[in-house]
């Protein structure tokens, strides 16, 4: 039977993911995932969320909170590696999206109060930084993380894992509201793979085995991360992406590793 962390696309077209609260069993994170060809459009209201819109592929005119923000996007495959186009919504507001090209546009959505100004993040303010040495170095481009003082509880990010390699690791998990030793955040894996016909490996495990589940992920596919560890690999001659959501009551990422491999943090 296949875990209920392993969300499938419902399809190639479309809107293909939409995971919410009530979907996901927990409190904070949703995500979202259009594939819409050239012409095509999709539009949303943000209500009690704040988003930020991932230009994950393609390109696309984009109008939000009364705005016009353009065309935005330039990486026409996500493995180019070059940083996203960015949209940041408040809480409150409507936003639509009309493809210019084939484009695939990923919707992040945590809780929204404080209706901040809009705005375009930039892709020159990202840049591709690596983590990790030897097989477990992968490339990061940070959208939105804690230095950004613009979100309410979002937390983006884009990571790049070269075949062979492993991310998320050391395993480590963020699950306890216990600032500032560790917080509670839920998380989503939005996962591509280079060729697109390979798998990736996720396990989430919580240290005393209530969780432990390992799975495939193919091309598309959404891994939830509601509590404990989750370390990813790619296997030889497949390379992985994905972008992660992160949210919970407090903006900030602190996490514990697992003690089975903690001492890997200092080598």
């Amino acid at each position: 039977m296949m875990s209920r962390l392993l969300q499938k696309p419902f399809g190639t077209h479309g809107k293909t993911h939409e995971i919410t609260p009530a979907s996901a069993g927990w409190r904070y994170v949703g995500f979202s995932l259009y594939r819409l060809r050239a012409g095509e459009t999709a539009s949303e209201g943000t209500g009690e969320t704040e988003v930020i819109l991932v230009m994950v592929e393609g390109k696309a005119e984009l109008t939000g909170a009364g705005q016009s923000w353009g065309e935005l996007g330039d990486r026409m495959d996500v493995f180019e590696k070059s940083p996203p186009h960015c949209l940041y919504l408040p809480n409150g507001v409507n936003w639509t999206a009309t493809a210019t090209t084939n484009c695939t546009i990923a919707v992040c959505k945590a809780p929204g109060v404080s209706g901040h100004q809009p705005r375009k993040i930039d892709p020159s303010g990202i840049s591709l930084t690596q983590r990790g040495e030897g097989t477990n170095a992968r490339y990061i481009n940070n959208i939105a993380m804690e230095a950004e003082d613009y979100c309410d509880s979002l937390l983006v990010t884009e990571v790049f894992t070269p075949a062979g390699h492993w991310s998320s690791y050391p395993s480590h998990r963020h699950d306890e509201d216990d600032f500032p030793r560790i917080t509670y955040l839920e998380e989503t894996y939005y996962h591509r793979l280079n060729p697109a016909q390979g798998f990736g490996i996720q396990r989430v495990y919580t240290e005393d085995g209530t969780l432990d589940e390992t799975m495939a992920v193919k091309d598309g596919d959404v891994v939830l991360v509601p509590r404990g560890h989750h370390p990813c690999g790619a296997p030889h001659g497949f390379e992985m992406y994905y972008l992660n959501v992160m949210a919970g009551p407090l903006r900030k990422w602190r996490f514990q590793a697992d003690p089975a491999v903690e001492w890997l943090m200092d080598t």
